[in-house]
This record gives structure tokens, sequence and C-alpha cells, in this order.
């Protein structure tokens, strides 16, 4: 960098001194000029012969010659004092901190576009209700250990699950929804509108594609309820699958600094059944949509959870209200060991939407109903 600052101050000196030395040309020609007109004969005096141009900005600019010989003595101490791996690196570093720049610049762009969505009316097609419900023939059977006024829950933990245990009597902060996706790729059946290259098995990492897609849909949704809704579309399980749940937990306790009036965070995944042809489905009037699951986490692996049983309520008052107003949407809850980083908060939780044999289409139908569902639980 030194370099280059010293050639630039060089080159500065010699053409401001040569705009000077032309300006005191033409001055003294005119002033020669007007002399001459006045003796009647005019007379172009010869200003430059035996000397150049340089040589008169040198003896007429003094300085400017020093200012020459001072920059050839430092331009060639400069050449000599630079270390060629010295240069590379800091060219390279440049480099990076240049696309570093540029990433936080896109990244500033892409956060400002998000929170503009947010403040825009978004038009949605909202569910209506009273509509006839049926829930579709599956190959997977339905199993539950426990039921509560309709709801059925699986436990597989070591909890005896009591109907306190149970009772949803909950409310929480809805001024903030938070949506993310420790599973990001996941994705589903392609069909006609909606085809994408696999980057795995029933996954891509295309936003339009994955379960991004029906995070966008539920995000909108909630929003033209009145709803503020925090959607994070970092990837967390690409490139590398394992890990995905300390990536996400990372993600959402930052996210939670932010945002600490949020109760209600919801991963959202889909089922990850083997069988692809496999495609829960609940037939709501004229359409059809992906069936739905909780996942529940407790301490039950030994992490520490105090929130567990409030989460737990949470997902039993949803799918409490899903069953009044859409029987089937939610296939029956599951209570496992692990805690998914459900601790952060009191109405976290996983919601599972479809299975690899649903399409786009089904699961976006899903989120229409949710939100109708979560908009009268959080009232």
């Amino acid at each position: 960098m030194m370099f280059n600052v010293t050639v630039i101050k060089a080159k500065d000196i010699i053409k401001n001194g040569i705009k000077i030395m032309i300006f005191l040309i033409f001055l003294f020609l005119f002033q020669r000029l007007l002399t001459s007109s006045k003796k009647g004969k005019i007379e172009i005096p010869k200003i430059i012969e035996e000397e150049s141009l340089i040589g008169c900005l040198e003896e007429t600019i003094p300085a400017i010659k020093q200012a020459n010989s001072s920059s050839e003595e430092n331009l060639k101490k400069e050449i000599e004092n630079i270390n060629p791996l010295n240069l590379v690196v800091g060219m390279q570093l440049d480099a990076m901190n240049h696309l570093k720049l540029k990433q936080i610049s896109d990244l500033q762009e892409t956060i400002e576009e998000n929170q503009t969505i947010q403040q825009e009316e978004i038009q949605v097609e909202q569910a209506q209700t009273g509509l006839p419900t049926q829930v579709l023939e599956s190959n997977v059977p339905s199993k539950f250990t426990n039921e509560y006024n309709g709801v059925k829950i699986k436990n597989e933990t070591k909890y005896q699950l009591t109907e306190e245990m149970l009772t949803p009597n909950i409310s929480v902060n809805n001024q903030n929804v938070l949506i993310f996706h420790t599973h990001t790729c996941e994705s589903y059946t392609p069909s006609e509108n909606f085809q994408y290259q696999q980057t795995g098995t029933y996954r891509t990492t295309d936003f339009n594609y994955n379960v991004v897609r029906v995070g966008t849909e539920l995000t909108n949704q909630l929003i033209s309820y009145g709803y503020k809704v925090i959607h994070d579309n970092t990837y967390h399980d690409y490139p590398a699958y394992s890990g995905s749940y300390d990536r996400s937990l990372t993600t959402v306790e930052n996210l939670l600094k932010e945002h600490t009036d949020t109760d209600v965070v919801i991963d959202l995944h889909r089922d990850a059944i083997g069988d692809y042809s496999y495609a829960p489905t609940v037939q709501i009037g004229e359409e059809q949509a992906a069936q739905m699951m909780f996942v529940i986490g407790t301490d039950g692996g030994g992490l520490e959870h105090p929130n567990w049983n409030q989460n737990l309520k949470f997902a039993v008052k949803v799918q409490e209200k899903a069953n009044e107003l859409y029987p089937g949407l939610f296939k029956p809850i599951i209570l496992r060991n692990s805690r998914y980083n459900q601790h952060l908060t009191k109405a976290a939780c996983i919601i599972e939407v479809g299975a690899t044999g649903n399409t786009m289409e089904q699961c976006l139908n899903s989120m229409k109903y949710l939100s109708k569902v979560m908009s009268e639980v959080m009232k």
C-alpha cells in the first residue's frame, strides 16, 4: 500500500506543477500581447527554446524537482523492501476483507427486505371453518398411550402423565412467533408445480422446495392475523447433518436475545419416516392437507429442561382447538426424552408437517389451517 501512495503523490505534484506552469506561460503571453498591442505591433515571445518543459518546470518550481528526486529514491527503497510473500498475503487479506464486507452488506440488505415484508400487508387466503373433514387412509398406524379431551399422546418417556400435567392451563405472550428449521433441507414428493433438483434423498437446499417454503407460508398466514413473525432460514443441516441441533440452538439463542418477549418458538420439520410412500393426509372441504404432529421433548435424557411440561400443555391446547375446528389435522403428540432445544421458552415445540410422500401443495394447505387454529388459541 505504501508503494502505491508514494507514486500517486509524485504524479499529483508533477501534474499540479504543469498546470501552474502552463497558467504562468499563458499569463506571460497575455501580458506581452497586451504590451505589444499598445506599441502597435504584436510579437510572440520565444519562451521555450533551449529548455525542455520539464526543465522549465524544474527551474520555475524547484519543489517539483525535489519531489521527483525524492519520489524516485522512495520508490527504489519501497521496491527493495517489498517481500513477495507479504505482498501476496496482503493482497489475499484485502480480497477476503472486501468479500466479508460484501457478505455483511448482502446480509443487511436481506434483513431489511425481510423487515419490509413484515411491515407490508400480505394478501393470503385464510382458512374457513365448518368444513367437512376426513382423515385419508395411510399405511402407518396411529398409536398413542394417553388421551386428554380427545387429544392423543404417545408417551415415550418414563413420566407418568397425570390429568394436571395435560391440562392446557397456559397463557403465552403472543407478540412474537419465532419459526426456524433445524433440518432446513427436508423436502417432499415433487409435484407438477414443485419440481426440484435433489441435494439428498428428499432433500434440497432450494428454499422454494423445502420446509423453509412451508415456514414462509406459515409466516405469511400468521402475519395476516396480526402477529409479528420472525422466520429464520439458516441452514443447520447443510453441508453436515450431524450437529444440526447444536447449530440451531445457537441460532435460536441469538434470536431470543433480540426478541426477548417471545414465548412461541416453532421448529418446523417434515416427518422423517423412511417409508417414502407414507403421506398422512386429511381432506378438508375440497382440498387435501398434510397431517401434522407435535414432538415435545423432556429432560428424560439428562439435560436440564424446566419448561417441558409447559411446552406439552401448549401443544395440547393447540391440538385441542384443532380437533374442534379440523378433526384429524394432527396425529398424536409424541413425548420424548430428548430436549430438542425446547428448554429456551415455555411454548417451544417441533411441528412435523407431512412426510416424504406428501406434496408441497398439501403442506402449504396445512399452514392455512394451522394458522387459523393458532389465531384462536393465542387471542
